[in-house]
């Protein structure tokens, strides 16, 4: 069965189209609700521009959306502009978690949640040696809040290459300007500068103006290929590369096709997953992947454990990190945090008469447990007495383990009016009680998904004791 078959019965993350990258970055990736409609993406971002494409990523055996859904416009543009205005939105008055707006772009660049990423406001022009910045300030003024323009010059003469960069403010800013400029000036993105390709792009546009004066072009004609022989004739030598950067977003390339069921299958051994996406190579039939990991230490983890990795038996696959310009010391850093509070919270667990014990602050039993995260929390607040009614309950998951009962009750009772928290025995869950389905929502929004103490959060509402009774008990 194709793609675009599999998609539809449910099993598939994506129809299999020949224009699902073109043009390029016209294809958003969204974080929504899993009771979100088609019909409710449709009517949210029609006004952004001709929608070629929605699909909805379901599981295969349920058809239950999984809350992760595409849209693809006709224009870049139109694309960009859709993640500018709707990331961060609730699709519905009745939502209470607002929506996660992405670019899907093609090849190993990602999907991306600045909006004034490198990658989508900066592109690369050919123009007269005569131009000056201030006259090509003033050409592409036109498409919106230019940042800085500069020309690329001889170092030796000081001329001008007859090239240059525009810096706007905005993704769909820097589309617009692709889109519409005269074809003269055979603007494209460009690259980040942290990626060192420059000279890449004075090739291209080289051999442009040989082209352009009669001369064959030496045109690598598949750009792709070379990048994946180079990493997998890595396989069989010392991998010596101790200065390449640290991120939580991986490249997976390999010699054999593979869909993104396949991919995420293969990733989500380790934990923290957050989404992984298949990307077409237009010259050849290698596969190529982009995932991306809650946090810096499963990246880490997952790169020295999958690199190499035979799927199928005989094909390995290669795993590098992707340079998103993230400091590598901040991360490691952090990574460090997550590792020795996941084995503090572990040893709890393990031996609850050592919770006394273990307190970040100190050696008082009596002293606040200490919560590391990125989460902003409020302050604490007390507890609604243990015979108050209980209007909103809440299932909480955790991966890889639980936290301590104390920490817990520190974190969800500084939403208000919470009544009690409580772990299943001998599972990764646990449930919260509350008085007031403000508070409760609240909760929701700052917490699902979110890491403390080195553990994953899902935090969902629960559903009713007479309903859990009738279902197996989800554990993940």
């Amino acid at each position: 069965m194709d793609e675009a078959g599999s998609c539809a019965s449910g099993g598939g993350f994506r129809p299999g189209v020949d224009s699902l990258d073109e043009p390029p970055n016209s294809r958003i990736f969204l974080v929504i609700s899993k009771y979100t409609p088609e019909s409710v993406l449709r009517e949210r971002f029609s006004p952004f521009g001709e929608i070629q494409d929605i699909w909805v990523v379901r599981d295969k055996h349920t058809k239950e959306s999984k809350g992760i859904a595409f849209v693809k416009f006709a224009r870049s543009s139109q694309a960009c502009r859709a993640m500018e205005e709707m990331h961060g939105q609730c699709l519905s008055p009745s939502d209470t978690k607002p929506i996660k707006v992405f670019i899907a772009q093609s090849r190993s660049s990602g999907s991306h949640r600045d909006v004034e990423d490198e990658e989508l406001t900066r592109i690369f022009v050919m123009i007269p040696k005569s131009y000056t910045e201030e006259d090509l300030r003033e050409k592409f003024k036109v498409y919106g809040d230019i940042e800085y323009c500069s020309i690329i010059k001889n170092k030796v003469t000081g001329e001008s290459k007859g090239l240059g960069y525009v810096r706007y403010l905005k993704p769909s800013q820097a589309a617009q300007a692709i889109e519409n400029c005269d074809r003269s000036f055979r603007a494209i993105l460009a690259e980040p500068k942290n990626k060192a390709s420059e000279s890449s792009e004075q090739d291209y546009y080289s051999n442009m103006r040989q082209e352009a004066l009669g001369h064959e072009p030496r045109v690598n004609m598949f750009p792709f290929v070379g990048e994946q022989q180079s990493e997998f004739s890595s396989f069989d030598k010392n991998d010596n590369r101790g200065q390449e950067s640290i991120s939580k977003r991986l490249s997976v390339v390999s010699r054999v096709p593979f869909t993104e069921e396949q991919l995420f299958s293969i990733f989500d051994i380790v934990p923290g997953l957050e989404y992984c996406e298949v990307q077409r190579d237009p010259y050849s039939n290698y596969g190529h992947g982009v995932v991306q990991y809650f946090n810096v230490a499963s990246a880490i983890y997952a790169k020295y454990k999958l690199h190499g990795f035979q799927y199928p038996p005989g094909n390995r696959i290669g795993v590098s990190f992707i340079d998103d310009g993230s400091n590598a010391s901040d991360l490691l850093r952090k990574m460090a945090t997550q590792m020795v509070a996941a084995q503090l919270a572990s040893m709890v667990w393990n031996n609850p008469s050592q919770q006394q014990f273990l307190q970040f602050g100190g050696s008082s039993g009596s002293q606040l447990p200490q919560i590391q995260t990125d989460v902003v929390l409020p302050s604490c607040k007390k507890k609604a007495p243990p015979e108050t009614p209980v209007k909103e309950r809440l299932f909480i998951v955790f991966n890889p383990h639980p936290l301590p009962l104390d920490v817990l009750e520190d974190i969800f009772c500084r939403f208000g009016n919470l009544i009690e928290v409580y772990l299943v025995s001998g599972k990764n869950v646990g449930y919260a009680k509350y008085a007031d389905r403000v508070s409760a929502n609240d909760a929701i929004t700052t917490l699902h998904g979110k890491i403390l103490n080195g553990v994953r959060l899902k935090v969902m509402l629960a559903d009713s004791p007479r309903e859990e009774s009738n279902k197996r008990q989800r554990t993940y």
